[in-house]
């Protein structure tokens, strides 16, 4: 409760301050209604003792609770057996703060925790109708307690109980799309940079073991290649890193609204691997694209192409295709094609035996609303399709 009062604004805990410090005159000037300066101190104290316990932190609770209610129904027993008690009020605001411990109690605790809980401030509760001088004013607030009051602050115990049930489980869903959603970024980036290193680093250990003798020029571009790769896969980490610390930061890993980037990651492959040709529509360069659409094509060429790095073997070539989709003009449709062996759904499905790549790939394809297929293609080969939504799109201005 004190963490939770020291996490708010100071505007907000000046406000609670004054909020107490209202209760509490208010209970000093019930206690003055007494008329007996003895039980004008003993309800003011019986009062802060209820209100105490309405704010008490969690583990202090039941003894907090345990004190307030005996205090209480001490009170009202012993002003019954007064000739002078009050007129008008037995204390209302004593009489909000046990209501409300019933529902404190039957929010935060289990069922046979609560009834126990509970139990005290109710009777507390019907207790105070004692305090009254008029017998017809203390059967009717015993009534209003007991058939109106107690049953409203339970049902009312139940229904922020189910409220924060519904909160739990939002933040649980949010915390898990959050976490699938890193799974994603840290596949899509790292593992085409590192894939991209093996293949080189097996390709010199290849002509190696060959026998072959390679002259310092072609070390020197299989080294800067490695190098090149392993910077930009430390830089991926960087930006995802600086991601998770500071959520208000935009990340750099996340491409511009236009399509542009697919140029710079069909040419970095092609120094590793097959060549690969890109066909980009030009209806879509003349218009920017929503940050996800742009994303999520970004994300299906670079896994395609890691995919064909990894279990491709003996392609060609390789032909990465974004076009408008013929029959609707609200789609797009993104295809990355090669004509290798290995294209079975067995090595094509699983990325180093885990199988995220193509998983984590059709979730975010539907996530925006799109679909992914992929599949061997005849005679030899392999085909990654995704059709996405265009959404909003408005024409460059640069």
């Amino acid at each position: 409760m004190l963490s939770a009062f020291r996490a708010r604004s100071r505007t907000q805990r000046a406000f609670l301050c004054l909020v107490g410090a209202a209760l509490v005159v208010l209970v000093v000037l019930e206690g003055l209604n007494a008329p007996y300066l003895p039980v004008a101190a003993a309800t003011a104290a019986s009062g802060v003792l209820c209100l105490a316990a309405l704010a008490a932190p969690e583990r202090l609770l039941a003894q907090q609770v345990a004190l307030a209610t005996a205090a209480s129904c001490s009170l009202s027993a012993a002003e019954a057996l007064l000739h002078h008690r009050p007129e008008n009020t037995p204390g209302m605001v004593e009489l909000c703060a046990v209501l409300l411990l019933i529902t404190r109690a039957v929010r935060r605790y289990p069922a046979s925790k609560a009834v126990a809980y509970a139990a005290g401030p109710a009777i507390a509760a019907a207790m105070l109708a004692l305090r009254l001088a008029s017998g017809r004013d203390q059967q009717f607030l015993v009534a209003l307690v007991v058939v109106v009051a107690v049953p409203f602050m339970v049902v009312l115990g139940v229904c922020l109980r189910l409220y924060d049930t519904l909160r739990a489980r939002e933040r649980e869903a949010i915390q898990q799309a959050q976490r699938l959603e890193h799974a994603r970024e840290l596949h899509d980036f790292v593992a085409h940079h590192v894939t991209a290193i093996v293949a080189q680093t097996k390709a010199a250990r290849f002509t190696a073991s060959a026998g072959h003798v390679q002259s310092p020029e072609d070390l020197d571009r299989m080294l800067a290649e490695i190098e090149r790769a392993g910077s930009a896969a430390m830089g991926s980490m960087r930006a995802m890193v600086s991601d998770l610390r500071d959520s208000a930061v935009p990340a750099a890993r996340h491409p511009s609204g236009d399509l542009s980037v697919l140029r710079d990651l069909t040419q970095d492959f092609s120094v590793l691997g097959p060549p690969a040709a890109l066909t980009l529509d030009p209806r879509l360069t003349e218009r920017r694209l929503s940050p996800e659409t742009t994303t999520t094509v970004h994300r299906v060429v670079q896994e395609s192409l890691t995919n064909v790095r990894k279990h491709a073997t003996g392609a060609d070539r390789v032909e990465v295709r974004v076009t408008v989709q013929p029959d609707s003009r609200d789609r797009l449709e993104v295809s990355v094609t090669d004509d290798g062996r290995g294209g079975t759904p067995a090595a094509r499905g699983k990325a180093d035996g885990s199988g995220y790549g193509l998983v984590g790939l059709a979730e975010r394809v539907e996530a925006i609303g799109g679909q992914l297929t992929a599949g061997p293609q005849s005679p030899r080969g392999w085909r990654v399709q995704a059709v996405l939504p265009l959404g909003a799109a408005s024409p460059s201005s640069s």
